[in-house]
């Protein structure tokens, strides 16, 4: 494997690339904003445009997907009302077209779990809103394709993601009892590296630390972190679930650098 192209290269997809650049791997790469490219090109990128919304007539033919591996990271959106995500896969799909690659690595969420009193596995998604409905037709346009591998992360925290921003000063807040699901950066790009390399995957695998505290242990601690307002929990609690990551360590060896939410506070 030579040649890796990446459609999508923002918050994670950009430190994704020159991470796979510095292992000596040519990187093919896109964004929607020409402007962005020229950021590419100076950590040795090949850039391309491609703005899903805008049909490119020769976008087929174009030499961005010809490549040995392709990482699609494409944000769903859902949160902020947008509604053409599965028409932009669709097309991206077509796009793609007969081309077969060594391994395609599909970023999806867990956003696919319902929120129940349990542990779930990669096994356990399920349509129960609109919203992961739709990401579970995302992730079945691309896991159809050959040496396809969907990768499920948590909520994600890293450079400019400190969780303490997320509930500072809030009070009134609900599910103290919450247990916490969330992934480094770090983790995320170190795994997707692993999976590139390696062609005893599984289909399916989550993204998330070992360790879940509470909502309430955690956010105040995030908070104080920065020197902010702690949040004020109420008492009501809310259905707890925790989301097993252990699946990549156990068939791949994985080790998570950040197996505590707390231990990602310092990296953020």
């Amino acid at each position: 494997m030579n040649t890796i192209t990446i459609i999508g290269c923002g918050w994670f997809g950009f430190p994704l690339a020159t991470h796979l650049v510095k292992q000596g791997f040519k990187v093919k790469a896109s964004k929607r904003d020409p402007d962005d490219l020229a950021q590419l090109q100076q950590a040795g990128i090949e850039a391309y445009q491609l703005d899903l919304a805008h049909i490119i007539a020769d976008a087929k033919h174009s030499s961005l997907f010809d490549a040995d591996a392709i990482v699609i990271n494409i944000p769903p959106g859902l949160r902020r009302g947008d509604t053409d995500y599965l028409a932009y896969l669709t097309q991206l799909k077509n796009f793609i077209g007969e081309r077969q690659y060594q391994k395609v690595i599909f970023i999806s969420t867990t956003g696919v779990y319902p929120s129940l009193d349990q542990t779930v596995t990669e096994q356990d998604a399920a349509a129960f809103n609109d919203s992961s409905d739709i990401l579970l037709q995302a992730e079945a346009i691309f896991s159809a394709m050959q040496n396809s591998c969907i990768v499920r992360f948590s909520g994600l925290v890293g450079p400019k993601r400190h969780p303490g921003r997320f509930f500072a000063g809030k009070t009134d807040v609900s599910g103290a009892n919450v247990a916490v699901n969330l992934v480094h950066l770090d983790d995320c790009i170190a795994a997707v590296s692993l999976i590139l390399s390696r062609k005893d995957t599984s289909a399916i695998y989550n993204l998330t630390a070992n360790e879940h505290p509470t909502r309430g242990e955690f956010y105040v601690a995030a908070t104080k972190h920065l020197g902010l307002i702690a949040p004020q929990f109420n008492q009501q609690e809310q259905p707890s679930k925790i989301i097993d990551g252990q699946l990549i360590s156990y068939q791949l060896g994985f080790e998570y650098a950040f197996s505590s939410p707390f231990k990602m506070l310092d990296a953020c």
